[in-house]
């Protein structure tokens, strides 16, 4: 049995659908059983909250693999989903961090992932570690402000990243969590191209037929609502901040090949991304 948990968020969804159409023995650990109505029919369903330890054995009852996502720059929800996992004999957990996670010294960005990693390696169960890059999903950040002004704010100026499909995430987790010989292992994840905000505003311009004005940042809080909207928590806000610069000073852009190597095709490309999304933006 493989228990999903973040069943219901980006990359959830793309893994549970991976995850059934290899016929997998499914289970989700979710706080609401009607936001995962639109998971494939099979999926176990089971309610739970991971900031509720006691509400999590009947979830993880039975459970071999682990899928562990956690929101937020908390650890106490991974914390209790590890406890939960030895308790219940789970053999094997997958968890997403972050690729800020890898800096030395960690960035604010990283800090919280980097602790969530330590968890995972003290626990005592067998693990895997996947470090994704920025996703191609971030763009939807954007929709209000191009929608209705039809602008997005830059906080990274000549900085570029490789920014990876959660699709292709998904698609790392399931086979991870159904293949061997992963144990142990930590994969950074990003896609083939590196990018700047400005040329993935000109893909996502040819990919809605709209004109998009690309927006320098001025100010601190600029930065933070290019990508949070409506603000973010104080400590996130500062490592947004701290981030930004570090993206922007980083003109060539890390990438990795990980992805081709453990899937055997090339990440999916933001173009394609933008193809798919446009109607979000329009």
């Amino acid at each position: 049995m493989l228990l999903v948990t973040g069943a219901t968020g980006n990359i959830g969804r793309e893994l549970v659908r991976d995850l059934d159409a290899r016929d997998a023995e499914v289970r989700v650990l979710v706080r609401d059983r009607a936001r995962a109505a639109a998971l494939p029919p099979r999926v176990e369903r089971v309610v739970g909250d991971l900031d509720e330890p006691a509400s999590l054995s009947p979830a993880f009852a039975g459970v071999d693999r682990l899928f562990l996502l956690t929101p937020g720059i908390g650890v106490a929800q991974a914390a209790n989903a590890l406890a939960a996992a030895v308790e219940a004999g789970v053999r094997h957990v997958v968890m997403v961090s972050s690729i800020y996670a890898a800096g030395d010294p960690v960035p604010p960005m990283g800090v919280w992932h980097r602790e969530r990693e330590l968890l995972v390696e003290a626990s005592g169960l067998a693990w895997t570690i996947l470090r994704p890059g920025g996703f191609m999903s971030n763009a939807l950040d954007w929709t209000d402000t191009i929608r209705e002004q039809g602008f997005v704010l830059d906080a990274l100026g000549p900085g570029r990243l490789a920014p990876i499909d959660v699709a292709d995430i998904a698609a790392v987790a399931a086979l991870v969590l159904t293949g061997d010989g992963h144990a142990g292992k930590t994969y950074t994840l990003t896609g083939d191209e590196a990018l700047t905000v400005a040329e993935e505003v000109a893909l996502l311009a040819t990919a809605t037929g709209r004109d998009i004005e690309v927006r320098a940042v001025t100010s601190p809080e600029d930065v933070v609502r290019s990508r949070y909207p409506d603000g973010a928590p104080p400590a996130l806000a500062a490592a947004i901040v701290e981030a930004a610069e570090l993206v922007r000073a980083d003109t060539t852009g890390l990438r990795t090949d990980v992805v081709r190597q453990l899937l055997g095709r090339p990440p999916r490309t933001f173009a394609d991304w933008c193809d798919r999304n446009a109607d979000a933006f329009r």
